[in-house]
């Protein structure tokens, strides 16, 4: 019976753990318009690419940009702010409620409790201005004076 007793208390103290209940990690989504740009993205373990539209697995307490470059576009660098989410804020109630001390440091160590934002990413490229046409000079021919 003291087990069970141990099993629930365990299973309630980490009810309320966002790290259990929402994971470490998550996906963006990374769209463009036009699609088929190559978005950089860094912050991460090992940075990588893919071309828009995508979705990219990054760590929750990752500091992520995305920076996309299409040729005849202007490229774009877009950084990703972290936010405490609804669910991951209830996680933490459900630490701070329970007496999950241990919960809350490990949430805060994996950043379980935040999200990215924006997410999704959602850019509409620029196209590259057109080079300016070349300025045509006259020259002139000298004034011969006339005797």
């Amino acid at each position: 019976m003291r087990s069970l007793g141990g099993a629930v208390l365990a299973a309630l103290l980490l009810s309320g753990c966002a790290s259990v209940t929402r994971g470490t990690t998550e996906n963006i989504s990374i769209a463009t318009t036009p699609s088929g740009a190559k978005a950089d993205v860094s912050g991460t373990e090992a940075p990588f690419s893919c071309v828009t539209p995508c979705v990219v697995e990054v760590n929750r307490n990752a500091d992520i940009t995305v920076s996309l470059s299409k040729e005849g576009f202007e490229p774009q660098i877009i950084p990703l702010t972290r936010e405490v989410s609804g669910s991951g804020g209830a996680g933490g109630a459900g630490n701070l409620l329970l007496g999950g001390v241990v919960g809350m440091g490990v949430d805060a160590a994996t950043g379980a409790a935040m999200d990215h934002k924006p997410n999704p990413v959602v850019v509409t490229l620029q196209p590259v201005a057109p080079p300016a046409p070349p300025v045509v000079r006259h020259h002139r021919k000298p004034r011969v004076p006339v005797s």
